[in-house]
């Protein structure tokens, strides 16, 4: 069943009145189909417009929306012979973050990404797609094995951030986090990185560093949650509506600031109206973005991804 967010109330009324209709028995006093033919017309441009003209903070709900999908669906319908791999080998297998190898359009990849959960009881397994530290070792483990058979690296980011427990911390959560950015730095094979949701903090970019980052419309990648930075800044978590206008978290902002290089549409509505289209748009892109990458050479690759993120920010700087 379909989740409706709060700016979406409109919407759901008319979809409401749709459904009751689909339920009358038809008497010859209304044309029931055209009445609801009437009414999907209605939806339809609604949702083009609603969608059309999001605020940061609606852009914030529906990146989080229940019903986005996830890494696990998106290697269910991209990934073919998928064989998940295991553990960190220093501690313990974290399943915030996903990864293994498989087949994706005719390339041999190395796949992961974090996996939210799409029920309570999946929810608690994956810790909310909130990594621990061998949540990133594992993901460096996985690089190095990536380069080692010259495998191409496809991350899927959607997480809140890194997890910040105490138990995290003590084995050094902000040393794993540094160690996975530079391991996207390092590896010598392509790496494409694909924003799917949420891209929280450094729970994000320690496997987002790549050749190639895309967004899709509705995600959001910042440093700071809305909420996190509302009640840092001002002392009141209420203000996160004008955080999120603040941080410059959309696709679009970062598209036009450099941080990204892409931003894939989403289906009218949201990927969560159709899970199915919005992963065939992000195959395709990192089908092209891998079709771009692969006569490069390993050192030629490293090198430009060190020269993209050392020129960051420099724009307008004498």
């Amino acid at each position: 069943m379909l989740t409706f967010l709060e700016f979406e109330k409109p919407i759901a009324e008319l979809e409401s009145k749709i459904e009751e209709l689909r339920h009358l028995t038809h008497n010859g006093d209304i044309n029931i189909a055209e009445e609801v033919s009437k009414l999907q017309v209605k939806v339809d441009k609604l949702l083009r417009q609603t969608y059309a003209k999001l605020l940061p903070s609606q852009k914030v709900q529906v990146a989080r929306h229940p019903n986005r999908p996830h890494f696990s669906d998106y290697v269910a319908a991209l990934v073919e012979d998928f064989t998940p791999l295991a553990g960190d080998r220093g501690f313990a297998e974290d399943q915030a973050i996903i990864g293994g190898i498989g087949r994706f359009r005719g390339y041999s990849v190395m796949i992961m990404g974090q996996e939210k959960g799409n029920d309570t009881e999946s929810r608690v397994k994956h810790n909310f797609g909130m990594a621990k530290p061998e949540g990133y070792r594992k993901a460096q483990r996985l690089m190095n094995m990536a380069e080692r058979f010259k495998l191409p690296v496809i991350t899927l980011v959607d997480t809140a951030g890194a997890y910040p427990g105490v138990g995290a911390e003590q084995r050094g959560q902000a040393e794993a986090i540094a160690r996975g950015i530079e391991a996207c730095l390092r590896i010598k094979v392509p790496l494409v990185s694909v924003i799917i949701g949420e891209g929280g903090s450094g729970g994000a970019i320690a496997v987002a560093a790549g050749d190639r980052v895309m967004m899709l419309e509705h995600s959001i990648y910042s440093v700071i949650s809305p909420e996190g930075c509302a009640s840092i800044l001002w002392r009141n978590g209420s203000l996160a509506s004008e955080a999120a206008i603040a941080l410059r978290l959309t696709a679009q902002d970062l598209k036009e600031l450099a941080v990204i290089d892409t931003v894939v549409p989403e289906p009218i509505g949201g990927a969560h109206r159709d899970p199915l289209a919005a992963m065939t748009a992000v195959g395709d892109a990192i089908e092209e973005a891998l079709n771009e990458l692969r006569d490069e050479s390993g050192p030629s690759l490293r090198g430009r991804r060190r020269e993209k993120y050392l020129a960051m920010g420099q724009k307008g700087l004498s």
